[in-house]
């Protein structure tokens, strides 16, 4: 089964959907062909099944081929019940308690704490 995605296959007169895209990474003579990535970008190549299939690279190359496993999709119930557990937790916590130390400093997302 195709999955219509929009783009189509980067290789020459190739009229498919793409359904996986193929990064290399020349510092390490290796390829990448992984799931479609979520935006087409100029130094990758998005290719239809055939093609990802038929993939060969140079001599001495490396492939690392992700297999998209459609079992594994999305957290399982435990992770959602570990999930709901800790906002439970926190939400019953008393946020405004003297326990928190005042900040110092603040700068982006890190703030800077006085030590005990």
């Amino acid at each position: 089964m195709r999955k219509l995605t929009g783009r189509r296959c980067s290789r020459a007169s190739c009229t498919s959907s793409a359904i996986k895209t193929l990064t290399y990474i020349y510092a390490d003579s290796t390829a990448v062909l992984g799931q479609l990535s979520t935006y087409a970008e100029p130094h990758n190549y998005d290719l239809c099944q055939i093609h990802s299939e038929r993939l060969t690279v140079p001599v001495g190359w490396n492939v690392i081929k992700e297999e998209i496993s459609n079992h594994d999709v999305g957290p399982t119930d435990e992770d959602l019940m570990a999930i709901a557990n800790a906002v439970r937790e926190v939400a019953s916590s008393d946020l405004n308690s003297s326990a928190m130390p005042p900040e110092l400093g603040r700068r982006g997302h890190l703030r800077v704490l006085p030590s005990n």
